[in-house]
């Protein structure tokens, strides 16, 4: 098993759901829709001086979708890359 992180700018968040459940249907998750911090070039902190936020996405699923996964967030990555998209995942042994 795996636990997926993926981090993006907010504005990111239903571009990353729509595509990751077209490439997995039944793919599940959590969504944290604020999440505050620093990145590497910038703060998200929902301020005015810092008025960004960021989005997480967690999922648990089978080590088999963590290809789907990558494949997905680097294809949006791509596509975005000044969106600050990050993914890391973690395996269960």
């Amino acid at each position: 098993m795996i636990r997926a992180e993926i981090f993006a700018n907010q504005s990111m968040q239903e571009l990353l759901i729509n595509n990751l459940e077209a490439a997995l249907p039944d793919f599940l998750y959590s969504i944290m829709p604020l999440v505050h911090g620093r990145g590497g070039e910038s703060y998200k902190l929902g301020t005015t001086t810092w008025p960004e936020t960021n989005v997480s996405i967690i999922a648990y699923c089978d080590d088999d979708r963590e290809k789907t996964i990558r494949t997905v967030v680097d294809y949006i990555k791509e596509k975005f890359p000044d969106e600050g998209i990050k993914l890391f995942v973690l395996h269960d042994r």
